[in-house]
């Protein structure tokens, strides 16, 4: 029924018809497609898959994207680290997402980077001066182990034994996110000194935090995601609404189709080798310049300039990601710091999958309402990009790369960008996922101020990542 002045609301019937039938326990992961069957695929074919010298190598050449910068696959890799950490799951076993565990918290709260705020976590923050309890602790304030001036200034806070003490471990796992890690600690520190004037204390920190959050909020939703899922997708989610990640009671959590698959396309997009200062060689992901990673910094030429790798207004020339597609850059498939176990990151990604019951990208993709014909064109081109063994039974990952690379990111309505970006099915559960985790946060501007902008915090230069990290 409609009156005058007012019209149906398109989609609502689609408005949380999925996660319907599952009894949601807070620190837990959670599902969308609860009624899909799961799909099986001979873990020999995953293996052979994901291996070196499989289908998914792409060896040691490089094709880069036109419009990704290389940093935003590490903001990725920090952002996966915000809110979810699966400790208890194993690649030997069937896993229900309802009895996993998730350590993080399920919202972009920066807990990886004020642990549990000052009172908490007292470790990570400054204990003296003005700024006692205020200000997040780097290597600049003294660390415990031997380096030297300009490195322990460019470095994360250091255990006697080289660890890195942060909120969380894993930003330590290779030099760009750490780097990025510690940009946001700086980005905190000088947002801190510019709000000095009006706040001390207490209030002095919780403004801080706040206005950390809502550039770190605007960077996901204005830069980010707009780079990996295409402003088409965006801006249908912020104007139409979620359609297919909603949350009874308003209880945020994690997806495992998300968790274990569709955020997990950054892999794809992460380069042999990278540059990270002007004029300077590209130094191998993990070889000895830029370290193995859970390692302090040792060399000056590891010192990342996020101008470099990140869009900001120093408009240098950027590092661009690799393009999105189904293969994975060969360093990536014997991973140095494993020891014991599959080695190789794709075919941790499909057996991960295959272990949480994941219904098969086809299913998945019919369930959201995409065409056939789409969904047969993005199946055919799977399996031959897999050597002709998956026959229509696409594992949702390699879906999600293959839609990638054959349909492409839609970067403005009805332009498809191929390999520039995530494709319908990734794009949508992607930023459904993320701009739900902000509409359920009562401290995002998405939930509290809709109006917000980053002019109204510390203007209009500090957009994107970039400027946050070079603030």
């Amino acid at each position: 029924m409609t009156h005058h002045g007012m019209t149906g609301l398109n989609g609502l019937n689609h408005f949380c018809n999925y996660a319907k039938n599952q009894t949601l326990t807070s620190g837990r992961f959670g599902r969308i497609f609860t009624d899909l069957p799961p799909l099986y695929t001979d873990p020999d074919i995953l293996r052979n898959l994901g291996a070196q010298n499989g289908s998914m190598d792409g060896g040691t050449g490089s094709s880069r994207t036109d419009t990704v910068p290389v940093g935003q696959v590490f903001f990725g890799q920090f952002i996966d680290h915000d809110i979810t950490l699966d400790t208890s799951s194993s690649l030997e076993r069937v896993n229900s997402e309802a009895e996993t565990e998730n350590v993080r918290t399920p919202t972009l709260d920066l807990d990886s980077l004020f642990g549990d705020g000052p009172e908490g976590s007292p470790f990570l923050y400054v204990q003296e001066g003005d700024f006692s309890g205020v200000k997040l602790l780097t290597g600049a304030d003294g660390t415990a182990i031997t380096q030297d001036a300009a490195l322990r200034a460019a470095d994360l806070v250091r255990s006697p034994g080289g660890s890195a003490v942060i909120g969380d471990p894993r930003n330590d796992e290779n030099r760009i996110i750490s780097q990025i890690h510690l940009g946001l600690i700086n980005f905190h520190n000088r947002v801190v000194d510019t709000l000095a004037s009006e706040y001390e204390g207490e209030e002095l920190f919780e403004e801080s935090h706040t206005l950390v959050i809502a550039h770190y909020h605007w960077a996901i939703l204005h830069d980010f995601l707009t780079d990996m899922c295409g402003s088409a997708v965006v801006w249908d989610i912020l104007g139409n609404g979620r359609q297919f990640y909603c949350a009874d009671e308003a209880l945020p959590f994690i997806p495992i189709e998300f968790s274990v698959a569709a955020f997990r396309f950054g892999h794809s997009m992460a380069p042999q080798k990278i540059q990270v200062q002007t004029g300077d060689s590209a130094f191998s992901l993990f070889g000895d310049v830029l370290g193995r990673g859970f390692s302090p910094l040792s060399d000056e030429r590891a010192i990342v300039d996020h101008n470099e790798i990140f869009n900001t207004a120093a408009n240098q020339q950027v590092q661009m990601a690799e393009t999105m597609d189904t293969k994975l850059a060969t360093t990536l498939l014997n991973l140095p710091f494993i020891n014991e176990g599959e080695t190789s990151l794709a075919t941790r990604n499909l057996l991960r999958a295959q272990s949480f019951l994941l219904p098969s990208g086809e299913n998945i993709a019919a369930t959201m309402d995409r065409p056939e014909a789409e969904v047969t064109q993005v199946s055919d081109f799977a399996n031959n990009a897999s050597g002709g063994v998956l026959n229509g039974k696409t594992p949702l990952w390699f879906y999600i790369l293959a839609e990638s690379e054959i349909i492409g990111r839609e970067t403005r309505p009805g332009q498809f960008d191929k390999g520039e970006g995530l494709g319908p099915v990734g794009a949508r559960l992607v930023a459904e996922v993320i701009i739900g985790l902000m509409e359920l946060d009562s401290r995002s501007f998405l939930s509290t101020n809709r109006g917000w902008s980053p002019e109204d915090g510390l203007g209009a230069s500090v957009r994107g990542i970039g400027d946050l990290l070079v603030f």
